[in-house]
């Protein structure tokens, strides 16, 4: 007779192949529908809020995988605190100003730019943004990422500006707001000012040469004795194109200078630096004149080498041995230290470069010739004039822009600035660093070290795709004015229309009634600033014009997630607006990843071809391997993947996969609110899974509360494959399919499996949403069951169906186990035994180990899926290899085998009519009929 169908065999319809390219979009769709990000946010009303606020990527192409990689770690975040029990409302937002989106539409206008008003340019940026807008949005959606995707916030919202104009107006109302000719980042390419977030330092050669100043009359004191001989100091640079700005020479006051002599010369060098200079410009064994301190060397002069003019002697403490010869080549127009020791020392902030970064009518020999082009032609001049002393290649790490990766100028222009040191902003900033929580804690330090060494903010851009500087030049007296007044009125109009009013309105809409200089007090005939801010800013006030003004959100993130990158771009502007206009730090903390590198560990780039779209593997693999690959690399660190990465993570994902799978099939007929048994009924095996179970919630918890979450993927996969898998499923799977199905035993074993299956689903739901989810749809109906696992909440730890006393000893029964197994496994090889069924073992235990095997006597056979289990006094057999308390002897079972079953049976042929079952089978069979 075939007993196949009285045995409780696993049915269900949870799917064994994933599909998931197919499956996600359709569960998307179901998402949509049932609104699941509003219903979060309904299930969590009135509890605790938790603010992750989003930092905005770019609104300029598809997204990329560190877009990806980045969404997926927000999204994991707050879905646990969601469903941890938190209000976390999550808005996600888009960075639309800026230069390369200009850039793009200038492309595409082929030239047209310059005929067209800023107003109309400013439109098609605008198209071009929310065009981008739209398809990313769609595909970070893709990603399984929850959000309020309906109401994002968007830099280019006429609100978003007119709170921007707003920060802006709180810094002029502090009065620390100034613009001023300074030297900052230029990028003659786009043409506009940078911030030090928007340069990146690649190699770049360039001329390094030494040349010779002739002191003039009068020489410093200390250098009367040389009076009447060619005295010549000697500067060392690798910026040839800048000597025609050179005003100074600066020493430092403390280091020893000599005065060599080299054939009818004498030359001034610091002594640390003499050996190497005199090996770079072939003295042979110069002779030393004299030795003077820097200091003694201040209000001296030299002739420019062939300019007319004199280059002053000027003492700085950025002098350094560490390379050239201690006399440093200063040009105020062209450096920050320059042209800070310039403005000390009362010179010209001189700068004869234009915007496009060529030399201007001001420097006739080489007007119109681009400066790193002309360094050619400077050295030409220098050798013309006899001051060149050397000259070779040096490569270097150069800024560079990171937009068109052409390397950058440092240029003197009218700029506006949010100073460092007035009102104490860098000191305060410091101490709100102090008060944040850096995961990982050399954040701390990453972003501190840049705070104490960074100059003041220069926040204008010459461009017009941004939000204007609500400045105004009053042309009756000259005033250049920044009034929060004028502030508050443009913002009002902005809120209204959109920042291109300030380009397009006139100044009647746009000023105060009546407005007139503060300065003169009469004239109306005032201009408005045509810069822009820098997009730093832009995006650095997302605190005040989102998280502060969004009622959902709150006055405070909790936590600000982005690439490492943005210590010195976004986590660092949104600390300045936010310190710098009188609040703490607009974030409690903040958390960094690493970036995506390719299987040799090389950084992901277009150039190199190694890219990956995150579109490409969504649509080969689906989103949730995309996102268990996220949750089981350390996001701290650069991350490499690569297709046999990602194959392996598909080996992973099937376990998970086939582990629930498995445990819906073996609670099909199971009704929790009707069969669940008490933990405390169950058998020992059940209590144990169940106190395992709640370890691995536990464990998961902890690991997600740290942000941990690659720890939350090896403790699922490990679960599913050891606990699960390799013991528990194995062992009980007789139980399940053998026992009469609604026998207590049965239920006991499906409620442990149902109490599995809902923490597994519930803890991975987070990382695998998809497949959560999916999961969920399929579990047991009961009485307090969610429409969305989203909606289930994370389980709890039950410190009831915890046993510890329990565990402690199971875990000497499976290390039991384990040494029965290896004996099994001999007797398989040598041939004595075919399946573990067709086994009698045989124990002989230590007084310790004895009580606990008794205990549960009964139960050995299925521990051990064998047959026929005796414990005995003694046994001729060593000791186990693999514990020395125990000896293990396998046998052939006794009995006949069990055709229901498979199991040998000493009662298999007592029952007429059924004489091929055990009397457990005979039972549940006869039952059944």
């Amino acid at each position: 007779m075939d007993y196949k169908h009285t045995l409780n065999l696993p049915k269900t319809d949870f799917p064994m192949r994933a599909n998931l390219p197919q499956r996600e979009p359709e569960m998307l769709a179901r998402w949509e529908q049932m609104r699941i990000y509003q219903r979060l946010q309904e299930v969590n009303a009135g509890k605790p809020k938790f603010i992750l606020h989003d930092g905005p990527p770019y609104a300029n192409n598809n997204i990329h995988l560190g877009q990806a990689l980045n969404k997926i770690l927000k999204d994991f975040i707050v879905k646990l605190k969601a469903m941890s029990g938190y209000l976390a409302p999550y808005i996600p937002g888009w960075d639309c100003h800026g230069l390369p989106i200009e850039l793009q539409v200038e492309k595409q206008l082929e030239g047209k730019k310059r005929e067209m008003e800023p107003a109309e340019i400013i439109r098609l940026c605008r198209e071009h943004a929310l065009k981008f807008v739209d398809i990313q949005r769609e595909e970070f959606k893709r990603l399984g990422v929850f959000g309020d995707w309906e109401h994002p916030y968007r830099t280019l919202d006429p609100e978003y500006e007119a709170a921007e104009v707003r920060e802006l107006g709180r810094f002029m109302a502090s009065g620390v707001l100034y613009r001023r000719k300074k030297p900052v980042y230029w990028c003659a390419s786009c043409v506009t000012a940078l911030a030090e977030a928007e340069v990146e330092y690649a190699d770049h050669t360039s001329p390094s040469i030494y040349v010779a100043f002739k002191v003039t009359d009068p020489l410093p004191a200390k250098l009367a004795p040389l009076r009447g001989r060619d005295v010549l100091v000697i500067i060392w640079t690798t910026t040839p194109w800048t000597l025609p700005a050179n005003l100074a020479i600066a020493f430092h006051p403390e280091l020893e200078y000599v005065a060599v002599e080299v054939e009818d010369n004498v030359y001034v060098v610091a002594r640390g630096l003499l050996d190497a200079t005199a090996q770079a410009l072939k003295w042979n064994a110069p002779r030393e004149v004299l030795s003077v301190r820097g200091a003694a060397l201040a209000g001296g002069r030299a002739r420019h080498p062939w300019i007319d003019r004199d280059s002053v002697f000027v003492l700085g403490e950025h002098v350094t041995l560490e390379q050239g010869t201690g006399c440093v080549h200063t040009a105020p127009g062209h450096g920050y230290e320059d042209y800070a020791i310039g403005l000390a020392n009362g010179l010209d902030v001189y700068c004869p470069v234009d915007a496009y970064g060529k030399f201007t009518d001001e420097v006739p020999e080489f007007a119109g010739q681009f400066v790193f082009k002309a360094d050619a032609a400077v050295l030409a001049k220098l050798r013309e004039v006899g001051a060149l002393l050397a000259s070779e290649k040096f490569k270097h790490a150069y800024p560079h822009c990171w937009r068109c990766k052409q390397p950058v100028l440092f240029r003197a222009t009218e700029q506006w600035f949010i100073p460092m040191d007035q009102n104490n902003l860098r000191e305060r900033v410091l101490g709100e660093i102090e008060r944040v929580q850096w995961i990982p804690p050399w954040g701390r330090d990453r972003i501190r070290g840049m705070m104490e060494s960074r100059p003041d903010w220069c926040i204008s851009r010459q461009r017009v795709w941004g939000v204007p500087i609500v400045a105004l030049y009053c042309d009756g007296c000259g005033e250049v004015i920044a009034d929060p007044n004028v502030a508050e009125h443009a913002a009002a109009q902005i809120a209204k229309h959109g920042a291109t009013i300030w380009f397009s309105g006139t100044n009647a809409e746009l000023l105060p009634p009546g407005y007139r200089c503060p300065q003169c007090g009469t004239s109306d005939r005032l201009r408005r600033e045509q810069d822009i801010l820098d997009v730093w800013f832009d995006s650095g006030v997302s605190h005040a014009a989102v998280v502060e003004a969004r009622p959902e959100l709150g006055q405070r993130a909790d936590l600000y997630l982005e690439g490492s990158d943005q210590h010195r771009g976004w986590f660092h502007t949104a600390l300045l607006t936010a310190v710098g206009t009188g609040r703490s730090a607009p974030y409690k903390a903040v958390l960094t990843h690493g970036f995506f590198v390719d299987a040799e560990g090389k950084k992901m780039s277009k150039s190199v071809g190694n890219v990956v779209a995150p579109k490409q593997l969504t649509s080969k693999y689906g989103a949730d391997i995309l996102r268990l690959w996220v949750s089981a690399a350390d996001y701290r660190d650069d991350m490499r993947i690569s297709t046999e990465i990602l194959e392996r993570l598909l080996e992973a994902y099937r376990r998970i996969r086939n582990t629930a799978r498995f445990l819906l099939g073996n609670l099909y007929d199971f009704v929790p609110d009707r069969d669940r048994v008490a933990v405390a009924d169950m058998p020992e095996l059940d209590r144990w899974i169940v106190h395992r179970t709640h370890s691995l919630i536990a464990r998961c918890r902890e690991a997600y509360e740290n942000y941990e979450f690659h720890l939350v993927y090896h403790s699922l996969n490990n679960f599913c494959a050891v606990d699960l898998s390799a013991l528990y499923l194995d062992i009980v799977k007789d139980r399940l399919y053998c026992s009469a199905p609604t026998s207590r035993e049965r239920r006991a074993a499906q409620t442990a499996q149902w109490m599995i299956l809902d923490a597994l689903t519930r803890l991975m739901a987070p990382i695998l949403s998809f497949t959560a989810d999916e999961i969920w749809a399929h579990t047991p109906v009961h009485a307090a069951k969610a429409e969305s696992v989203f909606l289930a909440g994370f389980p709890a730890f039950d410190a009831v169906a915890s046993d510890d006393a329990l565990a402690t000893r199971w875990e000497r029964l499976l290390a039991v186990r384990t040494a029965v197994t290896k004996a099994l496994e001999d007797a398989r090889k040598s041939g004595q035994i075919g399946h573990s069924l067709d086994a009698r073992v045989e124990l002989a235990a230590s007084d310790g180990l004895r009580p606990a095997l008794a205990e549960i006597a009964s139960d050995l056979p299925a521990l051990f899926i064998v047959s026929q289990v005796e414990l005995l006094d003694d046994l001729a057999a060593p000791a186990s290899p693999l514990l020395a308390e125990l000896k293990v002897q396998v046998a052939s079972a006794r009995g006949g085998k069990c055709e229901r079953c498979w199991n040998y049976s000493e009662e298999v042929g007592t029952h007429a009519d059924h004489p091929g079952l055990c009397n457990r089978c005979y039972a549940v069979v006869t039952a059944l009929a």
